[in-house]
């Protein structure tokens, strides 16, 4: 039986795995303890490939080029990964940084070989080099990449860890901060992801020593406090423990471990809690032979100590996603301190430090992949390629993605016993997406454990949980604020997009129905040439665009029948759009110089009809308002000397102008049209359309239309108002949408 392996203090360098620069013959013997028959001939021309090939290339620190992939080679060996990607990190930085071709390396190693070097230069180019937006893009490629081939995504986490052991040689501060944070953000929850925990936990570490020097110097001088003062009874803990294995019969291996500084940290700002309330800075690890040795230790050990209730962990009988296995339990030894304990066996101590490295081992005369350690390696990258799948912004991808891999589980159950995993404090939603999106899209109500409850109720470890599906395919406002999981969060806004596009298509519909009607074009009309001048997808994306207001009905007729005769068109679209640029060919004033700059506020867009005012802004001329506008009302308050102006007869004869809209609308499929529809009957044309605000029965709205006058105006008001779908309706006086920047008070 092995003794406590004493932690040393954490340092500048934090070391997890070892690797040291290598020698061919001693990578060579490395790889022969755990495969045999491992191509030695190959093995060593890639290694004298990639001495030459990089030759007189140095890096930061000064050391020659080539020392890098042999160090990232030497940590592969230690995972005992198969030749092919020891071979692959050998020669990972050739093509990127010499004049060596994917070809060649075909030729000289192998398709495979050339494939996998190709998979992490592609890698290479897709990491994070500017903005967020980028970020988001590049991981989105990089989930897709890595799932291709699960090799490619562990010689590349080997090489940002050799990459993060020799940061302190980059000396522009700023690129050590980016390199560490997306390794914090990225590269180790990857790590973590797959349970390779030997390498998510030191590149953690690296990550938090460069991203805050305080934090981590603060953290392992305490950790060195705590130790010496609890030296002594971890140390009795520790021969008991070995006492009671070695008279329990059991053939076992006792480890010590110290909690990493990071993990520490990390723990201390989500739980808000003192160092000192750390339950597991110490663990001891009990490796067995055989699962039922497990459980026989586990008594014996709850019979000699007292545990603490809430800290006991059945990972056999339920295992966490990456495939880890152990009994997990905190007993108080003497003087009250904590120490927690993981029995697991052989195999699972493996899978617990190699993660998805450890399903490669000889069997058979032959090294490679062995599925029967535990599934597919790649389960649990899945609900990342899901919601690539839901489409969305790359930012909000990158927001759901660190969603799904920064959260604390818990374990929940389907009604017929199939394991479901998610974070901590998710809801029956996000339980209804883990399961299928379809469930999730038709999710109506839960029983949990036998009791209907609210979607909203957050789930706990052992739920039962049964989804009660209906036939609707909305989500209801609000659903988005109920769940934590990335996956459901991105499935309910793909959702979203596609009920708001069916309400702007069946709203586009009316319009085109309203046009042809208002120009004498009704019956049958080919749409398809009009979608083909316009360059949009089908006629449903032509209905999408007009009804959200990017395509004017002046637009569409011009697509539909190009160089009809405007003149002979009998439509308010006719005339002439009063904007900014012949604002002063409708609007003057007393004294008013010719040729003087004119802008229309859009906080309450002036119409012919209106009494209106002007507010002289500074390098742009006159802002026109309504005379009872709130924003000119401000100004005048603030001792800003208002304008008189009037509209010129033209206004009235010659203009068409656009009118703003706020309106309360109720939330009903078919909302959109009703209003649309209105609009239409009123002679008025809706140019644009916004959501300012979704509440979970109501939707606050903006609706920019085309009017003659005001009194045009009051009469759409009227029109819209006596929809069944509009709670009020009101024309913007200074009320605007809320990011709207407000002329004339700058």
């Amino acid at each position: 039986m092995a003794g406590e392996n004493s932690s040393p203090a954490p340092s500048a360098f934090v070391g997890g795995l070892r690797s040291t620069f290598l020698e061919p013959d001693q990578l060579i013997a490395g790889v022969r303890k755990y495969d045999p028959k491992v191509d030695e001939v190959l093995l060593r021309h890639a290694y004298a490939y990639a001495k030459e090939k990089h030759g007189t290339q140095t890096r930061k620190s000064g050391e020659p080029y080539y020392a890098h992939p042999v160090n990232v080679a030497a940590i592969l060996m230690e995972l005992r990964l198969d030749s092919a990607s020891i071979i692959t990190a050998l020669l990972h930085d050739t093509v990127e940084d010499t004049d060596a071709t994917l070809d060649e390396l075909s030729e000289l190693f192998g398709p495979e070989i050339s494939d996998l070097v190709d998979g992490v230069t592609k890698l290479t180019h897709l990491e994070v080099k500017s903005a967020r937006s980028k970020q988001g893009e590049n991981l989105q490629k990089f989930v897709l990449a890595i799932t291709r081939d699960v090799r490619v995504l562990l010689v590349k986490l080997a090489d940002r860890l050799h990459n993060m052991r020799t940061l302190q040689h980059i000396s522009f501060r700023p690129k050590r901060e980016r390199i560490a944070r997306e390794t914090l953000e990225i590269y180790a929850p990857l790590a973590r992801r797959i349970g390779v925990q030997k390498i998510c936990s030191e590149l953690e570490d690296l990550a938090f020593l460069y991203l805050d020097p305080p934090a981590y110097v603060t953290t392992t001088k305490r950790l060195k406090v705590v130790r010496q003062k609890h030296m002594q009874a971890v140390r009795q803990l520790s021969e008991d423990l070995t006492n009671l294995v070695l008279n329990s019969g059991v053939e076992a291996t006792l480890y010590g471990r110290e909690k990493r500084p990071y993990s520490i940290w990390r723990k201390l700002q989500r739980k808000n809690i003192t160092f000192d309330e750390v339950a597991d800075v110490y663990a001891f690890r009990i490796i067995v032979e055989k699962v039922e040795d497990c459980y026989a230790l586990l008594g014996l050990i709850h019979t000699t100590w007292r545990c603490v209730p809430d800290r006991f962990r059945d990972f056999i009988s339920v295992p966490k996603p990456n495939h880890y296995q152990s009994l997990h339990t905190t007993v108080i030894g003497k003087g009250n301190v904590r120490i927690e304990l993981q029995i697991r066996t052989i195999e699972m101590h493996r899978i617990a430090e190699q993660g998805v490295a450890a399903h490669w081992r000889y069997k058979q005369g032959a090294y490679g992949y062995d599925e029967a350690t535990g599934g597919d390696p790649l389960e649990s990258l899945k609900p990342l390629l899901e919601i690539i799948e839901h489409g969305g912004d790359p930012d909000d991808f990158l927001e759901h993605t660190r969603l799904e891999m920064f959260q604390d589980q818990v374990f929940t159950f389907t009604p017929n016993g199939k394991l479901i995993t998610l974070p901590e404090g998710a809801t029956a939603i996000d339980f209804a997406y883990a399961v299928h999106t379809d469930i999730g899209d038709e999710c109506v109500g839960v029983h949990i454990n036998g009791r209907e409850r609210p979607l909203r109720t957050p789930l706990q470890n052992g739920d039962s949980v049964q989804i009660i599906r209906g036939g609707r395919k909305e989500p209801p406002p609000g659903w988005e604020s109920n769940v934590v999981t990335g996956r459901a969060r991105s499935a309910i806004r793909r959702l979203v997009r596609q009920s708001e596009r069916s309400e702007f298509r069946k709203l586009g519909k009316r319009l085109v129905e309203r046009i042809l009607s208002s120009n004498g074009l009704s019956g049958k009309v080919n749409l398809t040439e009009a979608v083909s001048r316009l360059q949009v997808k089908n006629v449903s994306q032509l209905y999408v665009q007009l009804g959200r207001g990017h395509l004017t009905g002046g637009e569409f007729l011009d697509a539909l029948y190009p160089g009809r005769d405007r003149a002979a068109v009998e439509s308010v679209y006719q005339r002439e759009l009063i904007t900014d640029e012949t604002a002063e060919f409708y609007v003057g004033g007393k004294g008013l110089a010719r040729g003087v700059s004119m802008h229309f506020a859009h906080c309450c867009t002036p119409l012919p009809g209106d009494r209106i005012l002007a507010i002289p802004d500074k390098g742009r001329g006159l802002v026109v308002h309504v005379i009872d506008c709130e924003i000119m009302a401000k100004a005048i308050d603030e001792g800003r000397e208002p304008v008189n102006l009037a509209w010129t007869p033209h206004a009235a004869s010659e203009g068409a102008s656009i009118g703003r809209i706020l309106a309360t609308v109720i939330h009903r499929s078919g909302s959109l049209a009703e209003i649309a529809e209105a609009v239409g009957r009123s002679k008025g044309n809706i140019m644009d359309v916004k959501t300012l605000s979704r509440g979970e029965d109501f939707f606050d709205m903006s609706f920019d239309v085309e009017v003659l006058d005001a009194k045009h105006m009051w009469n759409i008001l009227a029109a819209i108002r006596s929809c069944a779908c509009v709670d009020s309706a009101e024309r913007a006086k200074g009320q605007g949408p809320e990011d709207q920047k407000l002329e004339g008070m700058d």
